[in-house]
């Protein structure tokens, strides 16, 4: 098993095809459909644990996404105000800004319900149910430790971290978030919003997608860890530094065609792209979950993740 590397190339447009472009007809922005976000995600899970080596990670995964779906149902967290919202658009910032967000109390009741759901379900590993009894005790007697992890997570620190509780504590803020990103107005984002992060939450991509379908044909969109907003960005470039040159295609012989990791020479980071031309079924999140293999073999050629799995966290012991 082995990692083949190709450089893509883009045709350079003349100067006339260039301006003939209309630049608006690209959709910026597509938001999280509330009704079946999760329960897509965990239907793919399920289907990527069939031939899987780690098939009972992702099957946990997935019992954990139903139960997401099951919450975001009943969400409805507070809104942004109209001042948050003008500061946004003023200075260009994405307007529900998770890292520094005065979260309701609501999130550790989502949580709640979230490790509930797991840990009562059948067949589920006896570590995970102590995972789950140990959150649910950390909210009962020291909700401010959850409160900390939670920062943690969202800051994307893997120093201190419990690696075991952080994908259930982030599962909940995925919740709470899409559950806000999906009732947002994206007509009142600002027009422009820094680079490689997502415009709705500012937090970090976990893959990219080359969609397919109506007016999001062949547009690569990057896909948010968090709230589950995807946006547009331009094919071969790098999504953490904006590099053009030094782009290139990796992916694993034999393997789907539909998955690839996208490496720049110039930050040596990496994240995965994937075609929906070749598998009309990935889910960026799953897909990047169940794809392991290739991150093994990236991190052998020198590349760094550019940002994690939300449902998969490596932590730390230190503090």
């Amino acid at each position: 098993m082995f990692v083949y590397l190709e450089t893509q190339l883009q045709r350079i447009l003349p100067r006339g095809e260039i301006e003939a472009l209309d630049h608006n007809s690209i959709p910026r922005i597509k938001l999280p459909e509330r009704e079946s976000v999760f329960a897509v995600r965990a239907a793919r899970l399920r289907q990527l644990a069939a031939d899987s080596p780690v098939a009972d990670y992702l099957l946990l995964m997935a019992r954990l996404v139903d139960a997401q779906q099951r919450a975001l149902a009943h969400c409805h967290a507070p809104e942004a105000t109209e001042d948050r919202i003008s500061l946004a658009q003023a200075h260009g910032m994405p307007p529900l800004q998770a890292v520094g967000w005065p979260r309701d109390p609501l999130w550790r009741k989502i949580l709640e319900q979230l490790l509930d759901d797991v840990a009562g379900g059948q067949d589920v590993p006896a570590e995970a149910v102590e995972v789950c009894a140990a959150l649910r005790r950390a909210l009962a007697d020291d909700p401010e430790s959850v409160e900390d992890l939670a920062d943690a997570v969202l800051a994307e620190q893997d120093q201190g971290v419990d690696g075991a509780a952080a994908p259930f504590v982030m599962a909940a803020l995925q919740v709470y978030w899409t559950d806000l990103a999906s009732r947002f107005d994206d007509k009142q984002l600002p027009v422009a919003s820094p680079f490689g992060v997502c415009p709705v939450c500012a937090s970090l991509p976990v893959a990219s997608v080359v969609r397919v379908g109506g007016q999001f044909e062949g547009y690569r969109y990057l896909c948010c860890s968090l709230c589950a907003t995807q946006w547009h960005m331009v094919r071969v470039k790098c999504s953490h530094c904006e590099d053009v040159e030094s782009v290139a295609y990796q992916a694993i012989e034999g393997r789907s065609e539909a998955i690839k990791a996208e490496t720049c020479d110039h930050c040596h980071t990496y994240r995965k792209i994937f075609y929906q031309d070749k598998d009309l079924n990935v889910e960026p999140v799953a897909d990047d979950l169940a794809s392991l293999m290739l991150d093994v073999l990236v991190g052998e050629a020198g590349y760094s993740r550019a940002s994690g799995n939300p449902l998969l966290w490596h932590g730390s012991e230190e503090d």
